[in-house]
């Protein structure tokens, strides 16, 4: 039986990656700039749920202005998980998580 990631696509292995073919120095570079991403999505995600539970408990905000926020919010998490399986795709060809300082957001 064959592995399927999360969104019932075939699960690559390394050889069949399409990082397989990178340098292991240009691996590490693209690991850490996907994390840096990964970072930089995760706080903007954070900022649109945060505002959406705000606008969900304020009865002078319109219901339509709580459902684009939800929408919206919804529509990050979608993107989010094909940017983590991008990164454990990565992360797989390279073999290990670099160290990425926890202060370097941007």
């Amino acid at each position: 039986m064959t592995e399927c990631t999360a969104s019932g696509e075939p699960a690559r292995n390394k050889a069949g990656s399409r990082y397989s073919s990178l340098k292991k120095d240009e691996l590490e570079a693209l690991a850490v700039s996907a994390i840096l991403e990964h970072r930089r999505l995760l706080d903007a995600d954070e900022a649109v749920y945060e505002e959406w539970l705000r606008a969900s408990g304020d009865p002078l905000v319109s219901s339509d202005v709580a459902q684009t926020l939800q929408d919206e919010y919804l529509a990050r998490q979608k993107q989010a998980q094909g940017q983590q399986e991008e990164l454990s795709e990565i992360l797989d060809a390279l073999g290990y998580v670099p160290v990425v300082p926890s202060g370097e957001k941007d």
